[in-house]
């Protein structure tokens, strides 16, 4: 029986869960080739960083239930449970990924709208008279 890891990250309002075996480099996210479920190419590039960063490019085979965000919150979430699943196979990996900062939950998110605004921050105009 082959080991599975499973991990998760998370980024805006996306949350990713991906589970990583040895196999042929194949991924897939929600039932879906990552090309076809990601047609931009620099979104893919993400997805790919992590294995480009620690050299194992096609070793492993990536299932990926993703939700939640948008695709470049999606794809970031990815990343981070990649980039989280590669330092439970091996701790050497940590170093090079830890310096690209893709270990570090982003907390960035989307400030709430407040009331008598129209949007967080931006105010109706104002008339001295």
């Amino acid at each position: 029986m082959e080991s599975i890891i499973n991990t998760i990250g998370r980024r805006k309002a996306a949350v990713a869960r991906v589970y990583l075996s040895q196999g042929s480099g194949k991924f897939t996210v929600n039932g879906k080739d990552y090309k076809d479920y990601f047609p931009q190419t620099d979104v893919q590039f993400k997805l790919e960083d992590p294995f480009k960063t620690v050299n194992v490019e096609g070793t492993y085979d990536l299932k990926i239930n993703v939700n939640g965000g948008g695709f470049k919150g999606q794809a970031e979430a990815i990343r981070m449970a990649i980039a989280r699943a590669l330092c439970k196979i091996d701790e050497d990996y940590r170093k090079p990924l830890k310096d690209k900062k893709y270990l570090v939950r982003d907390a960035r998110v989307v400030e709430r709208k407040k009331f008598g605004k129209p949007k967080a921050r931006k105010s109706f105009q104002f008339s001295k008279r």
